[in-house]
């Protein structure tokens, strides 16, 4: 069969057609399969960039947030630190002027001593002579003879004269000490005592324990979120159904007690929550704080006190001491400052005044240098206070000198309300420590024996060895015991140090 060359042409014709259809085709899909591929490419450069920038973001912010928790917890830590140093500054000025005191007493002393000796030589010369001129007088005029008689008297008779005069020195001395005793007495009976309050409040209590994951949050940024906002530290430990608030500041520490609570109960517990939380009990306790102020001050009618005073105020109801609120305590000594008064016939409102003002120093921030009597002080004078209030406040410590009458009215009044029964009470792990620092101090002490801390820890008694101890070096060592345990360590009231050195001799007769 023979093919004609118009069915060849045909033939490759329709090949050629056919792949020149392929090729197209194909190019086509080569050019779609490229863009695909483009297009899946950036969109792989898109998200990889994203995701970079996302955990950027993320690391900055964790950057951010440890930065701010590192300066919070340097700043708490370098005012800790500046307390700690105003302490330390001022108990070495006390140990100083103590120093100095004891030199001034020793150089009086010496003295003192001194002039006893040269009144005692004079006196026996004067004694010589008087008796060498009664031998050469043989007659005596009455009025003579009685002279002499008394002289006489007087000299051989001079100590039990002197018995005399000091019995009754000392039954004046009784019957005012007897007075004043019966004053005290009359002030604190009209003064209703309360009751201590607890230790401050820093335990809240949460419904279950899956609460405690909630407060961290996640990565803990729930926790730290609070802790920034409030300014404390939760401790949360294996203690079922609490968490502890930690705060050296008493009202950021009542903040954080409320605001907490408010989260638990509200069960929505997120950083913007917390925030809302926060800001709105500070602004609650704010105006609690104001409001505590200004019952104080109406509570004893006083008029004219500056707004920045009322607010410090306030802010006293969440400090204690010793268990005792401060706030109440600066009360209680304002009402019997003002009984004092009344009672030794002085105009009774300066007393209440410093007496409701005297511990406000231990309010303020730490802008205030000194300590917390100068600080109150410094800022009743810029508030235009009576002079008298003024240093009475900075006085009640023995800091500065007194000016008047009641800077002693204030340190009775004080005393009074921190060591009448019931005013102030201790931990038993504080009572313990207390003693046992009591103890260990008196011990310290070469030539102490035994040291036994009596009454509570208001009285210790030291026993020493006689051949290693004599009456004045004993003497010196019950001195600077006291002087020990005035510088470091707290306890409220006083406390009696007795120092006791005898030797007993023994023999058995058969």
């Amino acid at each position: 069969m023979e093919i004609s060359s118009d069915h060849l042409i045909a033939f490759f014709g329709g090949a050629l057609a056919a792949m020149l259809v392929g090729w197209i085709f194909a190019w086509k899909w080569v050019r779609l399969v490229k863009y695909k591929a483009k297009n899946a490419i950036e969109l792989a450069q898109q998200r990889a960039e994203v995701s970079i920038r996302e955990a950027q973001a993320e690391a900055n912010l964790k950057f951010e947030r440890k930065k701010a928790e590192t300066d919070q917890q340097f700043s708490d830590r370098q005012k800790e630190l500046e307390a700690r140093e105003r302490e330390w500054s001022s108990q070495r000025q006390k140990v100083d002027e103590k120093i100095a005191e004891l030199a001034l007493e020793q150089t009086k002393a010496q003295a003192l001593q001194a002039a006893t000796d040269a009144e005692k030589k004079k006196f026996e010369t004067y004694s010589e002579t008087y008796r060498h001129r009664l031998q050469q007088v043989a007659k005596l005029t009455e009025g003579e003879a009685k002279d002499l008689l008394r002289n006489e008297v007087v000299r051989d008779s001079g100590p039990e004269i002197q018995e005399i005069r000091r019995e009754i020195l000392l039954e004046s001395e009784e019957a005012y000490k007897l007075k004043a005793q019966r004053m005290l007495v009359a002030a604190m009976q009209r003064i209703s005592g309360n009751v201590p309050n607890e230790f401050s409040a820093t335990v809240v209590e949460i419904p279950n324990e899956d609460m405690k994951g909630r407060i961290i949050g996640r990565e803990g940024r729930n926790i730290k979120a609070f802790e920034m906002a409030t300014g404390t530290t939760l401790m949360i430990d294996e203690t079922p159904g609490t968490i502890l608030v930690s705060s050296f500041d008493p009202v950021r520490r009542e903040i954080a007690k409320f605001a907490l609570e408010r989260l638990v109960n509200d069960g929505r517990i997120h950083p913007v929550s917390i925030e809302e939380a926060v800001a709105d009990v500070t602004d609650e306790v704010k105006e609690n704080v104001i409001a505590l102020g200004e019952k104080a001050v109406l509570r004893l009618r006083l008029v004219g006190v500056h707004p920045e005073v009322v607010s410090l105020l306030g802010k006293l109801h969440y400090r204690l001491s010793n268990n005792q609120n401060t706030l109440d305590h600066s009360i209680e000594v304002s009402f019997i400052g003002s009984l004092l008064a009344s009672e030794l016939g002085v105009d009774p409102e300066p007393a209440k005044r410093a007496g409701l003002f005297h511990d406000m120093g231990k309010a303020v921030e730490h802008q205030y240098e000194g300590s917390h009597a100068l600080a109150a002080a410094r800022i009743l004078q810029r508030h235009g206070e009576d002079a008298r209030v003024c240093n009475a406040v900075a006085a009640h410590h023995n800091e500065v000198s007194e000016t008047s009458i009641y800077a002693g009215i204030l340190k009775t009044a004080d005393g009074l309300s921190a060591s009448r029964p019931g005013a102030r009470s201790d931990s038993m792990d504080g009572y313990i420590q207390r003693v046992r620092s009591l103890e260990a101090i008196a011990c310290s002490f070469e030539g102490v024996q035994e040291a036994y801390a009596l009454q509570a820890g208001k009285e210790i008694r030291i026993i020493v060895a006689p051949e290693k101890i004599d009456d004045e070096q004993a003497k010196t060592i019950a001195r600077k015991i006291r002087l020990r345990i005035e510088n470091e360590i707290q306890y409220p009231g006083t406390i009696k140090i007795s120092v006791i050195r005898e030797r007993r001799y023994q023999e058995i007769a058969k």
